[in-house]
């Protein structure tokens, strides 16, 4: 069972839309839970939509809203990216003492470079932290925040990390969401071929463990971790009982 105190994601599909978000949102909270619903841009349909919205998850006593672009390829209203919806909710009542945004230290595979660097500063004035898309290579992951912080972007940092999985499960997932450049790392590096063979479940902690060594740590603003668990929540909270207070 998940403790309390762990705060709970709720992702924005846009197979369900925001309804079932809601209702997940609704089923958490009413367990105790501490809840960080995710907000999908590209799916809400006018600001109407934005407001009732808002105004369920204020009636549940959300106050953490993670907000994304999303996957559509053509947005349902005039809400094109996170920093629109962000800049929309300075003019809304609102409960949401924390603002969340992703980023990509690999890339996105249909946004440039630069695009995303610009969209992190120009996000970072309305949000208080930012969310890493899963990667494997921890020099990568390093080196790319030392570079996002020398672009000005000083936002805290929760390194998104994948919970352990079966390392068959999760090559697919992650080559699904377009991770492969470091699929094809963690291959190399940490005997994810052996586990594959012998149905293995893949191991965060060296990847944390290499962070944590980091010489700079204290000066790249690294808040905390955000487990992505896959539905495999038994293991992710086994493994963060263990493994948390690193």
């Amino acid at each position: 069972m998940v403790p309390a105190t762990t705060p709970i994601t709720i992702t924005c599909s846009p197979k369900f839309g925001l309804d079932r978000t809601l209702e997940h949102v609704a089923a958490a909270r009413h367990s105790g839970h501490r809840v960080v619903p995710h907000l999908a841009a590209r799916m809400i349909s006018d600001e109407k939509e934005l407001r009732e919205f808002v105004r369920r998850l204020a009636d549940l006593g959300v106050d953490d809203l993670y907000v994304i672009g999303g996957d559509g390829e053509t947005p349902r209203g005039p809400f094109g990216e996170a920093y629109d919806v962000l800049r929309a909710l300075q003019d809304i009542e609102h409960p949401f003492v924390r603002l969340g945004v992703g980023c990509y230290p690999e890339g996105h595979p249909h946004i440039s470079k630069d695009a995303l660097i610009d969209a992190l500063v120009r996000k970072q004035e309305y949000a208080h932290y930012m969310v890493s898309q899963l990667c494997f290579d921890s020099a990568a992951l390093l080196d790319w925040t030392r570079e996002t912080r020398e672009f000005g972007v000083d936002l805290p940092l929760r390194i998104g990390l994948a919970a352990p999985l079966q390392a068959r499960k999760l090559v697919e997932l992650s080559l699904k969401i377009g991770v492969g450049s470091s699929v094809k790392f963690l291959t190399k590096q940490h005997g994810i071929v052996g586990n594959l063979l012998l149905g293995r479940a893949y191991e965060p902690a060296h990847l944390v463990g290499d962070i944590v060594s980091a010489p700079d740590l204290e000066s790249l603003n690294i808040e905390g971790l955000h487990m992505f668990s896959f539905n495999q929540v038994d293991l992710t909270v086994d493994w963060l009982a263990t493994n948390g207070q690193r």
